[in-house]
């Protein structure tokens, strides 16, 4: 039986993704020190334990607007995140819970990928001069890191506040040979909830022998907090894509969005296209962001017109592949019940030598940023 606090109330799975303000910004009240009114702040809390017995730690962050994000120590995750409508309501706006029980068993979670997001064809590639075999779990193919991955993970964590900004940093030790990945790796993500209703994803790993390196968030969103999000109208600031086979591995072209269901260039709703798409049942696809890899730039921006919340999406990453909740079966969430703005390198990079490098190597540290601006 895994172990609760009083403080933490138990959420049915169908109940995690609608939650309103009444859950966690009042347990952001009841934790508040006298004197913090108005400033950011973040508080630890026990969540229970995993079925071997060790303990998860979850963080709530606050800021002074209300805004309120849940982070958790399995698998780095971001348990939910209520954001205010335009009449000022807050809704969790993200497929998750406040309880660590439904995460344990299945629930769709926003927790880092690593250390390779998304795909790499038949599980191999070549490094440094040899064939590297990772783990396949995806047909002949390897995805999202593996058979556990870094979701599967009990990181480390610590939080820290300014009063204008909330944090948390979580950290991970990956072993050489993990899941067939060379090099032992020393991962760290820090997320920051910033007086200006930012959610600041950074990412850090260290090698200490040449590896690959593709981090991102699987975060599922749903602007009103139920239903599903094809009547949210989407723009992805991206003028190519990189089309895939029938397995989702890229074929190494970078093609143009323009005349097809993928051109986002202008706001389009999600669902406007979406029985155009060949193949899979909804959109998989990794966009070519515009402008230089490295530096910050907007990746997208997702209205949902009933509620007025609006989400932009920034990052230094290469790309940002867009999914749509197409497994969703109504056990807990509908088809297309959320979309997924991961930033990312592009899938299947080690063996795509056009494709911009995920290699990551000794004494040259990995750094990457996601921001996501929640605003009516």
């Amino acid at each position: 039986m895994i172990s609760r606090l009083n403080s933490s109330p138990t959420l049915s799975r169908r109940d995690a993704c609608i939650l309103g303000v009444s859950s966690l910004a009042g347990l952001a009240a009841g934790c508040a020190s006298p004197g913090q009114a108005g400033l950011a702040r973040v508080e630890a809390h026990g969540l229970g334990t995993l079925p071997d017995g060790r303990p998860v730690k979850g963080h709530l962050l606050r800021n002074r607007h209300g805004l309120t994000v849940r982070i958790m120590e399995l698998g780095a995750t971001i348990m939910a995140i209520e954001a205010p409508d335009r009449q000022g309501k807050t809704t969790n706006v993200l497929c998750g819970a406040l309880t660590l029980e439904p995460f344990l068993q299945g629930l769709p979670a926003a927790s880092v990928i690593g250390r390779f997001a998304n795909r790499i064809s038949h599980a191999q590639f070549p490094l440094a001069g040899r064939q590297v075999h990772v783990t396949t779990n995806s047909g002949v193919h390897h995805i999202h890191g593996g058979r556990e991955g870094f979701a599967g993970k009990l990181w480390n964590s610590r939080s820290h506040s300014n009063g204008h900004d909330a944090s948390v940093t979580l950290t991970l030790h990956s072993g050489d040979g993990e899941e067939g990945f060379p090099g032992d790796l020393d991962v760290g993500i820090t997320y920051t909830l910033t007086d200006t209703n930012e959610l600041v994803l950074h990412y850090t790993a260290t090698t200490n022998q040449p590896t690959v390196v593709n981090l991102t968030n699987h975060a599922y969103f749903n602007l009103a907090g139920s239903g599903d999000v094809l009547g949210h109208e989407l723009q992805i600031f991206a003028d190519e894509f990189t089309p895939s086979d029938g397995d989702l591995i890229p074929t190494g072209e970078i093609r143009s969005v323009a005349g097809s269901p993928l051109d986002f260039r202008q706001p389009h709703r999600i669902g406007e296209r979406i029985g155009q798409i060949v193949g899979p049942s909804g959109y998989d696809h990794n966009f070519v962001l515009r402008g230089t890899a490295g530096t910050l730039r907007r990746a997208a921006r997702v209205v949902e017109p009933t509620s007025g919340r609006i989400l932009e999406c920034s990052t230094t990453e290469p790309g940002v592949q867009l999914y749509t909740a197409n497994h969703f079966n109504g056990r807990p969430y509908p088809k297309h019940g959320a979309f997924c703005l991961e930033t990312q390198h592009f899938p299947d990079s080690p063996n795509q030598p056009k494709f911009p490098s995920t290699v990551l190597n000794p004494g040259k540290p990995f750094h990457s940023e996601t921001r996501f601006l929640f605003r009516v």
